[in-house]
């Protein structure tokens, strides 16, 4: 007997019909003769829905309140799932994120798990049931509801499958694997079989959308057995290890990224602990900093450019200018007409001209860069925002048509 954890996205639970197809999963696993633990997300669009009905009260919502509120849209789902379960006749319960034990940190909107006490989830799993989880959410020392961020339920997945010691964590999305691009940008996009933790967590990070980077990270660490696949099709989906045949493929993917943007400090003067000044405001409000361009210094001068998520470049330009006096910059200012554009692939650290072929394919079709970032495993350019999908179009063919 196996112990199977299975994250079901919005999408997988978006309406009836799709809650019983994931019921019959379920049920079809535990007849296998495994147990079974259930982590689900909100349906459909419904956590947009609440911050939608919160925009409708006010702009300015308390974070505390925000969690209270988007909390419940997987409580829903859970509920009902469990209801479905019971129908086709698989005994199960269902359980919020924090009755099965998840305590974070006092983040609202954004919290990370400091601890899981599974003691709850054994015992449901004793009595021969299915254990559905509210993913996204716990609870912090306050006894206030706390939620993970953006794709937080997969992060509630894997912190399960770590400390439970799964035999797998599967994660069950609208696509059937991991591709080398978005095959809605990139038709003809090819589905990996395996991909290494590293590679999965690059694109993660850099906009590809099937798993949240944070859930890579625990599986990275504590070795979970990973798996992206369909919950509409019976197709194998894509295993995430720590190795693979990385003499196989030089490039495993081409990822886009618009949620990004580019604050730009010009003329801050050329002394000690300038850029110390600049990022420890943007720690101090835990806002990520991606991609730091520093000028040499001319005349005593100059220039620290580096991107934000564009839902923080609001927040941080007004720190920014806040503290203006305290780096004596000359000019503040936000682009927000950006895309990142990524190559990722373990291959690369053993092949030479990578970099050369991407931007030669960018310069064939005449997109311009403003930016460029690279480490062992990717590269990521900096261009329009209207240029994205071509530039990702591009760049695929150079490497993997």
């Amino acid at each position: 007997m196996a112990l199977i954890v299975q994250k079901f996205g919005g999408s997988s639970v978006a309406d009836r019909d799709r809650i019983f197809r994931v019921a019959r999963i379920i049920a079809s696993t535990r007849a296998a003769g495994n147990d079974v633990v259930v982590v689900v997300s909100a349906q459909g669009d419904t956590t947009d829905d609440l911050i939608t009905k919160a925009n409708e009260i006010t702009h300015d919502p308390s974070q505390r309140e925000m969690d209270m509120l988007l909390a419940t849209g997987e409580q829903i789902s859970i509920a009902l799932l469990s209801m479905a379960l019971s129908v086709v006749g698989c005994s199960s319960i269902s359980l919020t994120g924090w009755q099965a034990g998840f305590h974070t940190d006092r983040a609202y909107t954004r919290a990370r798990i400091k601890n899981l006490d599974t003691e709850r989830i054994e015992s449901e799993l004793s009595r021969n049931r299915v254990v559905v989880v509210a993913g996204f959410q716990g609870i912090n020392r306050y006894d206030d509801i706390t939620t993970l961020g953006r794709g937080g339920s997969d992060t509630s997945a894997v912190a399960i499958a770590a400390a439970l010691h799964a035999d797998l964590c599967q994660i069950y999305t609208d696509v059937d694997g991991v591709y080398t691009a978005d095959p809605r940008i990139v038709p003809h996009a090819r589905k990996l079989d395996e991909i290494t933790f590293d590679e999965m967590l690059e694109l993660a990070s850099l906009g590809a959308q099937v798993l949240n980077n944070r859930s890579v990270e625990l599986a990275k660490k504590y070795s979970v057995h990973l798996e992206v696949l369909s919950s509409i099709t019976n197709l194998p989906g894509t295993i995430v290890k720590e190795v693979t045949d990385v003499e196989g493929m030089l490039i495993k993917g081409v990822a886009q990224d618009t949620n990004v943007a580019v604050i730009s400090i010009t003329e801050v003067p050329d002394v000690p602990g300038a850029s110390f000044k600049v990022f420890s405001l943007m720690a101090q409000k835990k806002i990520n900093v991606d991609i730091i361009l520093q000028s040499s210094g001319t005349e005593g001068y100059k220039d620290v450019i580096f991107t934000v998520p564009l839902g923080d470049a609001d927040a941080a330009l007004s720190l920014l200018e806040e503290n203006r006096r305290r780096f004596g910059c000359k000019e503040i200012s936000v682009d927000k007409d950006v895309a990142k554009v990524s190559i990722v692939g373990a291959g690369m650290q053993s092949h030479s001209g990578v970099a050369s072929r991407m931007f030669e394919a960018l310069f064939e079709a005449n997109i311009n860069i403003r930016m460029i970032s690279t480490s062992e495993i990717k590269i990521s350019v900096l261009i329009a925002k209207s240029e994205a999908e071509r530039a990702v179009n591009a760049i695929h063919d150079a490497f993997l048509n």
